[in-house]
């Protein structure tokens, strides 16, 4: 399904809040969207493959992606997992270059798109626009170089940097902890460099402990402090 630019449009009152526009000025905002799209994906479609060309940049309404590319061997392997009010594709725009990741909703996802012209003439003209996204780059820079550091530690440590990893981007903060998605373990497993069954084993650990709560939909932490102690 998909929606061009209206003003009554769900999508638009939402992207004039999301995190990435939100108090800037709304002449500069309302022509950033003129050409504003929404469509809503299935589970594991593919939304954008590596070596496209970027015509636009995307932001997350409502589910979740995977960031994704394959090492020299040909193995899967998931860079992010981003949902709402993330954005992605915005360095392929800024660059004109082709992407160099592919991107896959993991559920059904609705995402918005304007063309990368307008969302680069936006960051011209607004400076605070053009600070949130350098923000924002630093951060997945950071939780990268985070990831990279603990490759040689214990498995346990790997899962609950993974499991904190998705909180902080993406956790929902309750009464009784923070609560994200229970993926599949094997997106847990691509993001940790863990076997599927090395994850699975963890997870119930972590469990078994207290430190996380799982139903069918949601991994919950009730304490991230205590959690964060398990990574050595």
């Amino acid at each position: 399904m998909e929606e061009r630019y209206n003003t009554n449009n769900p999508a638009y009152t939402w992207m004039i809040s999301s995190p990435f526009f939100e108090d800037l000025p709304e002449p500069g905002v309302e022509k950033a969207l003129t050409h504003l799209v929404t469509r809503t994906h299935p589970g594991n479609q593919v939304i954008l493959l590596e070596n496209d060309w970027g015509g636009s940049v995307y932001f997350i309404v409502d589910g979740w992606v995977k960031i994704r590319t394959y090492n020299l061997d040909g193995k899967e392997v998931t860079l992010n997992i981003i949902g709402k009010g993330e954005l992605f594709g915005e360095m392929a725009a800024m660059d004109e270059v082709p992407r160099s990741t592919d991107v896959i909703t993991l559920t059904a996802t609705t995402i918005a798109s304007i063309p990368a012209q307008d969302f680069v003439n936006f960051l011209h003209t607004e400076p605070l626009a053009g600070l949130r996204l350098s923000q924002l780059m630093a951060r997945r820079l950071r939780q990268v170089n985070r990831r990279l550091r603990l490759r040689e530690s214990d498995s346990q440590s790997r899962v609950a940097d993974t499991l904190l990893f998705l909180a902080e981007g993406q956790g929902k903060q309750g009464n009784t902890g923070t609560e994200i998605p229970n993926l599949p373990h094997r997106e847990l497993s691509s993001l940790s460099g863990l076997a599927r069954e090395t994850v699975t084993r963890v997870l119930t650990r972590l469990e078994k402990k207290g430190l996380i709560v799982r139903d069918q939909d949601r991994i919950r932490i009730p304490d991230w402090s205590a959690l964060e102690k398990t990574i050595v």
